[in-house]
């Protein structure tokens, strides 16, 4: 058993059921979710390798958002509203890039410094004098943790990233992660499913046996999960002793040198470090990497993530980095029709709601901190799509529906 896992019982009379199967296919309950359960809990935006110099941007666009990322003179990073202040324009259209001393906006030209400050309009005489703060562009709630941008779109109930983070600090330090650089750049892929299926699949290990060959002969016998715990979660594996049946396992065991940085326990795992509400912080002995998904509509979700390895690496870490490659893009080819079938079932009359084995209580757990957020989800019976907010509303307060 691994050293660094937090000591967390299954209660024996716990609440085997999951969120009743109208919460995957409601529209008012996906604009609820869109603000109490994205916008107010922290997202990751990228990693400090993918804004390494002053001017270098990224922007991310999710749940009716544009953020902006971008590293000011100074060396510092920032985080705005990808919008401008004159019409509303998106003020950087392409998802990375650089930009020399300035951002101008592509509709009218207004300028604006690298750390928000409005430099000046176009043709300024046909406005009355504009003052540089009032006009700036808007700041994003930004805070950079093991060298992940972490960004929030609204005030919400979660700490800072430091103490949110606290219990993963010590173990996730010794990959040195903030001084990673980025190993191939970020990617995205949609979908047909809410995004709860995506995270229902993703928080518990039971189907890794039947599912997921490749992980099976890698780690099967010794993967655990940890259940959500203050957003958190955690999910631990070490190498099979005898791994190798498959192609892509047998030469990444073989050929994966181990890293002295890393304590012993860590030398030969795999780690999955949760965070509510969609994210994943996951490493392996050469990299460190980041998932997650956002809502694009009721059946539509949008994947998104970065894989980032060490500065300098020898031609095994690199051949070993292929391979966990490999691994991981047939485990989420399986995940994704795994997350198809499910939620597939959610608009049937015949689906009777979950019932979870022991080895699902990540699942059960990530369901709490979803009723906890939006109480309305803990009706049997979907309330009248007009009726959802209100309703909601009126039982955070405490209230009965």
């Amino acid at each position: 058993m691994n050293e660094m896992m937090r000591d967390i019982r299954v209660p024996e009379d716990w609440d085997r059921s999951g969120l009743p199967g109208w919460c995957y296919h409601s529209p008012a309950l996906l604009e609820l979710e869109k603000q109490h359960v994205f916008r107010e809990h922290w997202q990751i935006a990228c990693h400090v390798s993918d804004v390494a110099e002053p001017g270098d941007y990224r922007t991310m666009d999710v749940i009716g958002e544009r953020a902006l990322v971008l590293r000011t003179q100074d060396g510092d990073i920032r985080a705005f509203h990808n919008i401008c202040r004159h019409r509303g324009s998106r003020l950087v259209a392409d998802e990375s890039g650089h930009c020399r001393n300035a951002l101008v906006c592509p509709f009218h030209g207004w300028v604006y410094n690298l750390d928000g400050t409005l430099r000046g309009a176009a043709r300024p005489q046909s406005f009355p004098p504009l003052d540089k703060q009032e006009f700036a562009l808007k700041p994003l709630e930004c805070e950079i943790w093991q060298g992940f941008v972490f960004i929030r779109f609204a005030p919400g109930p979660q700490p800072s990233v430091a103490e949110l983070m606290k219990p993963f600090e010590a173990e996730l330090a010794h990959y040195r992660s903030a001084d990673m650089v980025p190993a191939g750049g970020m990617w995205t892929q949609e979908t047909p499913v809410n995004w709860k299926s995506v995270r229902d699949v993703d928080n518990e290990g039971y189907h890794v046996a039947m599912a997921h060959p490749a992980l099976q002969d890698l780690y099967g016998s010794t993967y655990y999960d940890e259940p959500f715990v203050d957003g958190l979660c955690r999910s631990f594996a070490t190498y099979n002793p005898h791994a190798g049946r498959r192609w892509s396992v047998r030469h990444y065991v073989n050929i994966s040198p181990e890293n002295p940085d890393l304590p012993a326990p860590l030398r030969k795992a795999w780690i999955y470090f949760g965070i509510f509400p969609n994210a994943v912080i996951a490493v392996t002995p050469e990299t460190v990497q980041f998932y997650q998904e956002f809502p694009l509509g009721v059946g539509r979700t949008l994947l998104r993530g970065g894989i980032y390895r060490r500065r300098e690496e020898t031609r095994a870490h690199r051949l070993a980095r292929y391979l966990a490659c490999r691994i991981d893009r047939d485990t989420q080819a399986e995940d994704v029709q795994l997350t198809i079938w499910s939620n597939e079932a959610m608009t049937s009359d015949a689906f009777a709601g979950f019932y979870l084995s022991d080895l699902e209580y990540g699942v059960r757990t990530h369901h709490d901190h979803l009723r906890k957020a939006l109480p309305v989800v803990t009706l049997d019976e979907a309330p009248g799509e007009t009726e959802m907010a209100a309703i909601n509303a009126h039982m955070a307060k405490g209230d009965q529906p």
